[in-house]
């Protein structure tokens, strides 16, 4: 078999009908260009999406669940065990929303492999109060580096510097939402009343925006220091333990571990987040469907032309195996012919895709809700360009492959006698 001579043929051939050898390629490179936009705007859009939740969101969280008592005064009397017994109000047990021992449960922790970083919280509930405004808030107390290490909070500070409330015990950041109903700003100053009745000044060194309105009307951030303070507790009252795994598919039997071994209350970020998960899956599974159907389309395209290419180029054939050609060079000369036809679409097609990407991700896109986002999300991921490339090789395979054994069958003889 003489490769070059059957490269040589495949090139006239294609090169002879100009026309339709455009127009699958032309099919080959918007089936991959649309591929790669779509696939790669969605995921972006996906992840900007996720990140709004996951970013935010520990792939453990501890604190101490304040439940009524699993085993009832009742539960003792020895009198009654055979007895049909009903229980009615039961109130929750006393007992404090700290986490018993966690200063030494931090130590554990931070030095267990699976961990990536692990950081403390203090949540109070207070009012926020300027004036004659109140508001209901919750404040967390935070380790500001460690907060921003895992949980990139000062991606979400649109005013102001998040270190200043770490070089600073009196300082507060608050919620955009909080921000606008209050008409406060940076270096205003408002106060806290908690639940006892204690009023705390604060000034304002930041406002963040999360995005979710919800949190942004309430939610504010101080340091450990201040949040103690605010409700009158020492430095080892913990409510809350944040953790960051190096896999997050660890997180769910890593959860279960620390209620067995400590009696916390723990909850993996799957629980959490179950139907968030669910609708990002979902949106995976339309993206990838829609856009494998682009490919498909266009292998359907490249089959139908290379199938009237047979039809066109029967005397071709007749001649080439009349003259000593093997039905397995005519197969190699048009699976060859789809290949180049493949490859060429498909680079193309990789360049307009990249290119429309590239414009799309530098388009600015303002909003509220997303004030740290200014472009559209676009994802370029390099597996998205790999896999184009070998769908369409391997559409452009499969499409010229059966018109290739339609040739490599046809007796010349009888297309002669034909004639």
């Amino acid at each position: 078999m003489n490769w070059s001579v059957l490269l040589s043929i495949s090139r006239i051939h294609i090169l002879s009908r100009i026309k339709q050898s455009v127009i699958a390629g032309l099919g080959v490179t918007f089936g991959i260009a649309t591929f790669i936009v779509l696939v790669s705007f969605m995921t972006g859009l996906n992840g900007l999406l996720d990140g709004l939740i996951l970013n935010r969101t520990p792939h453990v969280h501890i604190y101490n669940e304040i439940l009524p008592s699993k085993q009832q005064p009742l539960d003792l009397y020895s009198a009654a065990e055979n007895s049909l017994s009903f229980v009615h109000s039961v109130k929750p047990k006393s007992t404090a929303a700290r986490i018993h021992n966690a200063l030494p449960l931090l130590k554990i922790l931070q030095g267990n492999p699976q961990v990536l970083g692990v950081t403390p919280q203090v949540t109070a509930q207070a009012f926020y109060t300027a004036g004659t405004i109140e508001l209901n808030g919750i404040i967390h107390g935070i380790n500001i580096q460690e907060e921003s290490r895992l949980f990139k909070l000062d991606d979400y500070v649109m005013e102001g510097n998040i270190l200043d409330l770490e070089n600073n015990n009196n300082t507060i950041i608050i919620g955009a939402g909080v921000a606008q109903k209050l008409s406060a700003g940076i270096d205003d100053r408002i106060q806290l009343v908690t639940a006892k009745g204690n009023v705390v000044p604060l000034k304002i060194v930041g406002i963040y925006q999360s995005g979710l309105a919800d949190i942004d009307n309430v939610q504010s951030y101080t340091n450990l220091k201040t949040a103690q303070r605010i409700i009158g507790e020492g430095d080892n009252f913990i409510t809350d333990i944040n953790i960051k795994l190096h896999h997050m598919e660890d997180a769910l039997p890593f959860a279960r571990n620390m209620e067995k071994l400590y009696g916390v209350t723990a909850v993996d970020i799957g629980t959490a987040n179950a139907q968030f998960e669910t609708g990002t899956t979902v949106r995976n599974i339309i993206t990838y469907a829609v856009s494998i159907t682009l490919l498909i389309v266009a292998g359907f395209g490249i089959y139908n032309i290379l199938n009237m290419f047979i039809y066109e180029k029967m005397n071709d054939i007749a001649i080439l195996k009349a003259t000593g050609f093997s039905g397995r060079d005519v197969k190699f000369i048009f699976i060859s012919q789809a290949l180049i036809i493949g490859l060429v679409g498909g680079t193309l097609g990789l360049l307009l895709g990249y290119s429309i990407s590239t414009l799309i991700s530098h388009l600015p896109f303002e909003t509220e809700a997303l004030p740290t986002i200014k472009t559209y999300p676009v994802n370029f991921n390099p597996a998205y360009y790999f896999i184009g490339v070998v769908f369409a090789l391997s559409a452009t395979f499969f499409a010229g492959y059966l018109p290739a054994r339609k040739a490599e069958q046809i007796d010349p003889v009888d297309i002669i006698r034909g004639q």
